[in-house]
């Protein structure tokens, strides 16, 4: 017969929570191919395999975290602390565009100025580039005093690179103007399709200094001659092709063009030189 303590056990095994079907799983051992791919390692629970897992995913976590933290707060430094130079810019752009438009009164025929844009445009026609360069050709071949064929000659060249300097810079920035209008005939045969620097604000006052240096003209005259420059100027600011800044640039850039001229001011033997090369009687032996 069993003893009393056999008994027991079995009594204790029976009424154990172990021993339920449910919870059978737990007292059997790990297979081979479930406990890590060895047969040589001991026997594990299933509770103790599914324990390395979420450890492997906390220790992969902070590898990553440290990445984004660096990149955040720079970027929203930048975004919310931006430098003085920069504030003063902006500011200082978002002003020009805003008096430019207003003062762009007649940039439409539905403008508030809009009947006097006729007269406005004839105005700043007398300022295109075009225009000073035929009229200038034109005066040369009527003059007959080696000091005229002087002044003019270097009027023309002055012309020349005013345009051409002009155009370079314009390609350069690319700056369209307040109204966003695209560029006339005349404009586009000038290469004055941009706004920024003005060259019909730079062709003025260059003209203006070069003939008020060269001409001696009467107080009266020279007083005409300013205004004339100063509303060219302003007359392409009024039909909406330029900004203010474009105009006080166009200028300050007409102003280094008149002292370029001067520092290579061309003798008149090199003016005669030149007019016998261009009209085919030039000969370097008579």
């Amino acid at each position: 017969m069993p003893s009393s303590y056999n008994m027991r056990a079995r009594a204790r095994e029976r009424n154990s929570v172990l021993s339920r079907p449910e919870f059978l799983s737990l007292n059997q051992p790990l297979r081979s191919g479930a406990a890590g791919g060895g047969g040589g390692g001991p026997p594990e629970s299933r509770g103790g395999a599914r324990r390395p897992g979420p450890i492997k995913h906390q220790t992969s976590q902070p590898s990553e975290e440290p990445v984004e933290p660096s990149k955040l707060p720079e970027e929203d430094c930048m975004l919310l602390n931006p430098s003085f130079k920069g504030i003063a810019k902006n500011s200082l752009l978002a002003i020009d565009i805003c008096l430019s438009k207003r003062m762009g009164v007649c940039a439409y025929t539905y403008s508030s100025w809009g009947g006097c844009r006729s007269m406005v445009s004839l105005l700043a026609f007398t300022g295109h580039g075009i225009t000073w360069i035929i009229g200038t050709i034109l005066c040369l071949t009527r003059s007959n005093t080696l000091a005229g064929q002087e002044v003019l000659v270097n009027l023309l060249l002055a012309l020349i690179v005013d345009v051409m300097t002009v155009a370079g810079v314009q390609r350069l920035v690319k700056r369209r103007g307040p109204w966003e209008m695209m560029p006339g005939l005349m404009d586009c045969v000038a290469m004055d399709t941009y706004s920024f620097p003005a060259a019909h604000a730079s062709r003025a006052a260059m003209v203006s200094k070069f003939l008020l240096s060269h001409l001696v003209l009467a107080v009266p005259l020279r007083i005409l001659l300013v205004l004339w420059a100063v509303l060219v100027g302003m007359s392409r600011v009024l039909l909406g092709k330029h900004h203010l800044t474009d105009m006080v640039c166009g200028f300050a850039l007409g102003m280094l063009h008149f002292s370029l001229m001067e520092t290579v001011w061309l003798s008149s033997s090199t003016c005669q030189t030149i007019i016998s090369i261009s009209t085919l009687s030039w000969s370097p032996f008579f």
